[in-house]
């Protein structure tokens, strides 16, 4: 099933999150809410209006997303490689830590 997630930065560190279903910003895609129908897409605009004004996150905004089992693939490499952390430093952020995703960047 395809849909929509809501991503940011996280002010405080950088680091890339993700809304999750109690309305959190995690770090693992894997906690993502995916929004499949237009009502949900509707709120996360309206969460996304309310985190830029706030100071916990910036640069918010919706990517596409496919549902594959439990996991979830962003459509586009950009936000693949936000998922995963740096592609050079396999031993560094998310990827190192087991939380980037199941998938490959480059698909």
């Amino acid at each position: 099933m395809t849909g929509k997630i809501l991503t940011a930065n996280r002010v405080d560190d950088g680091l890339v999150v993700f809304l999750n279903g109690r309305g959190e910003w995690a770090e693992a895609l894997s906690e993502a809410w995916l929004g499949e129908h237009d009502s949900t897409i509707a709120e996360f605009e309206d969460i996304a209006s309310a985190a830029g004004a706030g100071t916990e996150v910036t640069d918010v905004y919706l990517f596409d997303a496919e549902r594959d089992g439990d996991e979830f693939v962003p459509a586009h490499i950009r936000e693949r490689i936000r998922a995963l952390g740096p592609t050079v430093r396999m031993d560094l952020g998310k990827q190192a830590e087991g939380i980037g995703g199941a998938f490959n960047a480059l698909g």
